[in-house]
């Protein structure tokens, strides 16, 4: 079958669907360069929906790049018989953004249907040289169902692609069921961790020192990861399952969050939420409750449609949040829940749901739900990549996947975030680096996130004092500038060439930070101050005036925050290069 519907722009059309179920495709334009199109498809009684396809053109005429939210360091084009992005609600987000190398966008294409696993596509067709575009549905088995309708919305506007994105998550919001959660102030605060710092060799006195220390450079927080539920340091999940905390290594966590609490910390606890290691008493109490099991690695992902199991978890998290007072919960691998290839859904034999997506958001909304009344505040950390709109409703801090000492990848994929998390807070992976490392290289990991909240994973206690000072002036430096950086408007420029320059900007305040020898332009009404930071081991950084901009007063740190120079700069028309250290700031004040 196919149904078809055009718009001023494109010609959408929609394949796939069988005798079971009457489909309608339709088209409308609410303003000029968007178009919604409304898929729905209809059957007299429950059924499996069959596989559909959404499909149109758009013409190759100056893309440059492929933006999606698990992009990572692959910004190319694709041809059309590659494979596509896929989505769901605990993976990713559907939306493509094709842009220019002027950083806008050409075209940007979301689906509202970000629960189910949806698979979006633009390839390139090398017969016609344009964009084969499709959303593909139902690729999977789903529950049965009589009725479905989601919406595709389509943005040709000839505007900056970060705005563009900027309004899909806007978009997303505001559709039923979407609504993000609130966000406490501690989300947007740096906070300390434990995992690349201590991995699983937990020790309560060290990690009140860390804290300690963690609170005078400006953290607000403390993550204790994997290893404090386990004697066990070899990693893996074995253990996980019954959330005890280990004698050995924590003996009286609730003494032990107070001490932390003394410090003017708050206190969150990492979680595997799906895992039940063989070894845990609760293995054979849900060993029957299974997605599937990891018999090599000696666990398994308990099934979230037993309601049984969703009580369990969730029981977990609130019995720990009162017996310890614990502030949040970093809640990690729920994107494991996920049915096995080949396996269709089933029902009944105890099960409440069908849909495995179905309830793991009924498990997650239900987690949230409760341990909000429990404390308003509670802070829910998620990692990249299940960070999109359905995970909003669950948590309030979206984490950038492991990238550990790599500040380039930080960069990348905290801005991924950004671009698609409205107000919900984007942390930047665990900072690490080498004792040994130039203070200059090593200030690069802080300023590679700067447009994230930080997370700090190395010991304080052993920082060269250099690297102490260093570390002291960029967190100073995050939180004086904190309300620029999260809060005005975020300018990530050529994502293909992975962020070289990132823009924020408010009333009082411009932030550029070039990460590559590039030309900042300063082509816009300036406010009180621009700051430009050199995340770069090059001296010198340069920008361009388009006009006579009168005389600024010029201060230029080195990367410890020591005034390197101090002397007044006539912003005339043209080129300036400016005399900033590797790692340091220039500020040109009015």
């Amino acid at each position: 079958m196919l149904v078809t519907a055009q718009s001023v722009r494109y010609l959408y059309r929609l394949s796939g669907s069988d005798g079971r179920f009457r489909a309608t495709l339709s088209a409308e334009s609410p303003e000029e360069g968007i178009d919604l199109v409304r898929v729905r498809i209809v059957a007299d009684s429950p059924e499996t929906p069959p596989a559909l396809k959404l499909s149109w053109e758009h013409p190759i005429v100056d893309v440059q790049g492929v933006w999606h939210p698990n992009a990572y360091r692959e910004r190319g084009l694709s041809p059309d018989w590659a494979g596509g992005y896929t989505s769901r609600s605990t993976r990713s987000a559907p939306v493509v953004c094709l842009f220019g190398g002027d950083n806008h966008s050409r075209m940007t294409f979301a689906f509202s249907d970000t629960l189910h696993t949806i698979v979006c596509k633009a390839g390139v067709n090398e017969e016609a040289a344009e964009f084969h575009c499709s959303v593909s549905l139902f690729g999977e088995p789903e529950a049965p169902l009589t009725e479905y309708e989601a919406i595709l919305r389509v943005d040709y506007r000839d505007r900056a692609y970060y705005d563009c994105l900027n309004d899909v998550q806007a978009w997303w919001s505001g559709l039923p069921g979407l609504t993000p959660s609130p966000v406490p102030p501690s989300a947007r605060e740096p906070m300390y961790s434990t995992w690349y710092s201590f991995h699983q060799r937990l020790d309560p006195a060290a990690i009140e020192e860390q804290c300690r220390l963690a609170r005078d450079l400006g953290c607000a927080a403390v993550i204790v990861d994997d290893g404090w539920q386990t004697d066990d340091n070899a990693r893996g999940y074995a253990h996980c399952g019954d959330w005890e905390a280990s004698a050995d290594k924590i003996p009286d966590m609730k003494a032990h969050v107070e001490r932390v609490h003394a410090l003017g910390m708050k206190y969150l606890l990492w979680y595997s939420v799906p895992y039940v290691g063989m070894h845990s008493k609760a293995w054979d109490r849900f060993r029957d409750r299974m997605l599937y099991v990891l018999h090599d690695r000696g666990w398994g992902v308990v099934d979230p449609r037993f309601p049984e199991v969703r009580e369990y978890l969730i029981g977990i998290y609130e019995r720990a949040m009162r017996d310890w007072n614990l502030d949040g919960f970093k809640l990690d691998f729920v994107d494991s829940f996920n049915l096995p290839d080949g396996t269709e859904p089933k029902f009944g034999e105890g099960r409440d749901y069908v849909s495995v997506p179905e309830a793991v958001d009924r498990l997650l909304s239900d987690v949230m739900a409760r341990l909000s009344v429990a404390k308003p505040d509670v802070l829910i950390e998620f990692r990249q990549s299940y960070n999109g709109p359905y995970m909003r409703k669950y948590g309030n801090m979206f984490r950038a996947a492991d990238c550990p000492n790599d500040s380039v990848e930080n960069r990348v994929r905290t801005l991924d975030i950004r671009l698609l998390s409205g107000h919900t807070a984007a942390h930047s992976d665990m900072l690490m680096w080498h004792p040994n490392e130039p203070a200059e290289s090593a200030a690069l990991q802080l300023i590679n996130v700067l447009f994230s909240v930080p997370q700090i994973s190395v010991r304080l206690d052993r920082l060269p004092a250099v690297h102490a000072r260093m570390a002291a002036y960029w967190l100073g430096f995050w939180n004086e500038c904190k309300s620029t950086l999260l809060d005005g408007r975020l300018e990530p420029h050529h994502p293909e060439l992975l962020y070289p320059l990132v823009m924020a900007s408010d009333a009082d305040r411009l932030i550029a930070a070039v990460y590559h020898r590039t030309i900042v332009r300063l082509d816009r009404e300036l406010p009180t101050e621009v700051l430009l930071v050199n995340g770069t081991r090059e001296e010198g950084a340069y920008i361009e005036s388009d006009m006579d901009r009168g005389s600024r007063t010029m201060t230029v740190r080195d990367c410890l925050g020591t005034v390197v120079l101090r002397s007044e700069l006539r912003l005339l028309p043209g080129v300036h290069r400016l005399p900033v250290p590797p790692s340091g700031t220039v500020s040109l004040t009015r």
